[in-house]
């Protein structure tokens, strides 16, 4: 049996995969407001290091374009330097998080806020990247880039470079778009590689005014972190976009190995070590000052699709991407930008679920308020506070949820009002037990049986307590209180006599 039975299939997989990397990596490295090399940086760091370690053994990690509007607030607020030390301290605490077996806990964030995390995120990004196909400033919040779009688009038709610009973004939006239709043997050449080399072609043939990618050379651009640079970490500011990058990262991270575990039958993901694995490479990231990496599906899906059969299909993109970097960096100043800004629109739309939200709303309306409540607020807030918004929302409705509580009413015409509650009794359904309670008849004992109750807090008891005293007082007799003695399951005897009060 041959040492390496899959080197052929593992061989050819990598270079799909690079060629599919190549744009995506300048593309989110030029978007977040830093030198293209780090792109490429970023992607190497993610094939050799994240991509030797345990964990998902398919999927494939880089920069990410959902992380591009925190990445690029993150350098305007605190500049590059800084953003070294964050992604450094991200891959640490990610590390200590693979370390204490958390990784598996992150299956436990709501899918609501994730998917909203992500749709908020494409739409701040695909409002940011038509300013730059239309070769125009954005604005710098995330609902003036939006209002501001229709200005921009009708603008750049007064200008003929910003016009060649827009015409070229949109063309390169078409070739994504339209490459899927085309014969499989044309579809060889994965569609972002095919756009921007069009995009670059038409560019050169047509001498088009169009601004293209500021090649720096790969060691001009890295820089390890600097003293003064590892003080900013007391600033509370610098401290929370590394708690936003970590919880991010390690959310995408993990929610992509699942993806990528459905499209194949090999070895599952271990989530504990992936996010070991993602955290190596965020902390080799900072300390080349570099971008904050993820796993990405589009690269993961291309590297399933093409045939990989081991982790070795990921690391050998790593090494074309370093090949790449080392011996053809100039090649980076022919790429348009506008070609780069089609590509993240195309990919920002990716990270909407159109698809999914009409569902969601038939089925789980409650979920779908979640989704579009978290989207809206990055949009109109930032990042963090938007997913803490959905992260408090979808905890709010979980509580609501679980407090499901019954009230059974038996009255039989004569003798004690019996009644019976179970179910959790909680805070949030109060109020309406109460009005329930308060309508019994006032002139006859009650007998109320709290037997059937799972969970009974504080402040629903002291509110039971509250109406036994107001009702013993109107009457002769007080009220009898059977307590829960445990999950008991008592309920209710059925009869003509019985009234069924369910709350809902």
């Amino acid at each position: 049996m041959p040492r390496f039975p899959h080197v052929k299939q593992d061989f050819a997989a990598s270079l799909v995969v690079f060629l599919v990397a190549l744009p995506l990596c300048v593309g989110v490295a030029v978007a977040s407001g830093v030198p293209a090399e780090l792109g490429l940086v970023t992607g190497i760091v993610g094939g050799l290091v994240t991509g030797v370690l345990r964990g998902s053994s398919l999927q494939v990690s880089g920069p990410a374009a959902g992380l591009t509007v925190l990445v690029f607030e993150a350098v305007s607020d605190f500049g590059l330097a800084v953003l070294a030390v964050m992604v450094l301290a991200t891959g640490l605490l990610q590390m200590l998080m693979g370390a204490l077996r958390l990784g598996r806990w992150f299956r436990a964030i709501s899918v609501s806020v994730v998917e909203g995390m992500l749709a908020g995120i494409g739409l701040v990004l695909i409002a940011g990247q038509l300013y730059a196909a239309a070769d125009a400033e954005a604005p710098a919040s995330g609902l003036a880039k939006i209002a501001g779009v229709p200005g921009a688009l009708t603008g750049a038709f007064r200008d003929t470079g910003a016009l060649a610009s827009l015409l070229l973004g949109t063309g390169t939006i078409a070739v994504l778009v339209l490459w899927r239709r085309l014969p499989h043997r044309v579809r060889a050449v994965p569609g972002p590689l095919a756009a921007v080399g069009l995009a670059t072609l038409a560019a050169l043939v047509l001498d088009l005014p169009v601004a293209t990618v500021e090649v720096r050379g790969l060691f001009d651009s890295i820089s390890l972190p600097s003293a003064g640079a590892l003080g900013e970490l007391a600033d509370p500011g610098v401290l929370a976009s590394i708690v936003a990058f970590t919880m991010i990262a390690s959310a995408e991270s993990l929610f992509s190995a699942a993806a990528v575990d459905r499209l194949h039958a090999g070895p599952r993901t271990e989530y504990d070590k992936e996010l070991v694995a993602q955290g190596a490479g965020n902390a080799v990231s900072g300390l080349l000052g570099s971008l904050p990496l993820t796993a990405v599906i589009v690269r993961s899906a291309a590297n399933v699709q093409a045939g990989a059969r081991t982790k070795a299909s990921r690391v050998l993109h790593g090494l074309w991407l370093l090949l790449f970097a080392a011996l053809l960096p100039q090649a980076l100043a022919y790429i348009p930008l506008p070609a780069l800004a089609g590509i993240l629109i195309h990919a920002g739309a990716k990270l909407i679920p159109l698809r999914s939200i009409g569902a969601l709303w038939r089925e789980h309306r409650g979920e779908a308020v979640i989704l579009a409540v978290t989207a809206l607020a990055i949009v109109a807030v930032s990042m963090f506070e938007g997913v803490l918004i959905g992260l408090g929302l979808a905890v709010v409705k979980t509580a609501w949820d679980a407090s499901h509580i019954r009230l059974d009413v038996v009255d039989k015409g004569a003798g004690p009002v019996q009644a019976f509650l179970s179910g959790n009794a909680t805070f949030l359904r109060l109020p309406r037990i109460l009005d329930s309670l308060e309508a019994l008849p006032k002139d006859r004992p009650v007998e109320l049986d709290l037997s059937g109750l799972h969970h009974l807090d504080h402040a629903f008891r002291t509110a039971l307590e509250g109406w036994a005293e107001r009702h013993s007082a109107a009457d002769t007799e007080p009220v009898k209180v059977t307590s829960p003695q445990g999950p008991a399951t008592a309920t209710a005897p059925q009869g003509p006599a019985t009234t069924t009060t369910p709350l809902p």
